[in-house]
């Protein structure tokens, strides 16, 4: 019987080593958190007086059409990219499935080099165009890939595989019971789609979504090889040409509260919402096979998907060789 006080106190002082590290560790990693927020209130309002009558609406505009834009980009490509790799069955879906996950592989700022060397002015998409019509600078329309517009597509090409990888763990671990009772209803493909399955992941939708969207605050290169006027760009402008830290910072406490209310709008969007499906048959076990022109379709988009990674690995490659 004695024993039993001396394992209790073990196990004690083992929990309380545990609380401890936990402790420090989470001192550690909130420790430019503080030193932001420390900066920010004790910061000299001068150059901060400055940057808000001339480029803090500029940060805050481009910043918002920036994580717009992206939201919408990496959700158009994710969710039915998720959709059909998790529920339908066609030919090529098990390498797709997998392949659609290489994106986050490559950095966003060297899709950005790469897709500007292809489709700037003097890139061989251009060229062509000018040499097969005779048209000369100015007397056609071209997109502008050094702009916002630009900058948003390299980023929602890297950061959909967020949205992706958690919509298609949300779609394979729903219920088959689920859908059968849909489809007994005579709910059609779509119907169930965007009535069932759809709210059913739209929790895991938002964390990806949320993943990205701070993924896209945080990215620097992109945005100044395009120039782009973001916070992550006026942050280093105003550490580097003001050499003002407490501006820089007052800029970085701006940013924390973006990403604090991206953080608190996935938790909003959990509120009181449960769902369960531990011990029911997976909806994966049972695919729906496209035959045909709908198979072929589907293959198609997401092999387009694809083949946009393999395109700029391709002429990453082929830049390095040159050097």
């Amino acid at each position: 019987m004695a024993d039993v006080p001396r394992s209790s106190s073990v196990s004690k002082l083992q929990w309380n080593g545990l609380k401890i590290a936990a402790i420090l560790i989470a001192a550690i990693l909130a420790l430019p958190i503080l030193v932001v927020l420390i900066n920010v209130v004790i910061a000299d309002g001068e150059v901060w007086g400055h940057l808000y009558q001339t480029v803090l609406a500029e940060y805050i505009s481009n910043s918002l059409l920036l994580m717009l834009g992206v939201g919408i980009g990496v959700l158009v490509i994710g969710i039915p990219c998720a959709w059909l790799t998790s529920m339908c069955d066609f030919p090529g879906r098990s390498f797709l499935s997998w392949a659609l996950l290489l994106p986050m592989a490559m950095p966003a700022y060297i899709i950005a080099y790469t897709y500007t060397g292809v489709l700037d002015f003097a890139g061989p998409v251009q060229t062509f165009i000018r040499e097969l019509t005779g048209w000369r600078y100015g007397e056609y329309w071209f997109f502008e890939i050094r702009s916002l517009g630009g900058a948003i597509v390299m980023l929602t090409l890297v950061l959909y595989p967020y949205v992706y990888l958690m919509s298609r763990a949300a779609f394979l671990e729903q219920s088959e019971n689920t859908l059968e009772v849909s489809r007994t209803l005579g709910y059609s493909g779509r119907r169930m789609f965007f009535s069932l399955a759809l709210p059913l992941a739209r929790p895991a939708i938002v964390t990806g979504l949320t993943l990205a969207l701070m993924e896209t605050l945080a990215d620097y290169g992109t945005v100044q090889y395009f120039s782009v006027n973001t916070f992550t760009t006026g942050i280093l402008r105003t550490f580097y040409g003001f050499g003002d830290v407490s501006a820089a910072s007052q800029l970085a406490g701006v940013l924390l509260m973006f990403v604090a209310m991206l953080i608190l709008l996935e938790r909003y969007s959990r509120h009181r919402i449960r769902y369960h499906s531990s011990g029911l048959k997976k909806a994966s076990n049972r695919r729906m096979v496209l035959k045909g022109g709908m198979g072929f379709n589907s293959m198609l988009f997401l092999s387009i998907a694809h083949s946009r990674w393999l395109f700029y690995t391709g002429e990453c490659f082929g830049i390095l060789g040159d050097v």
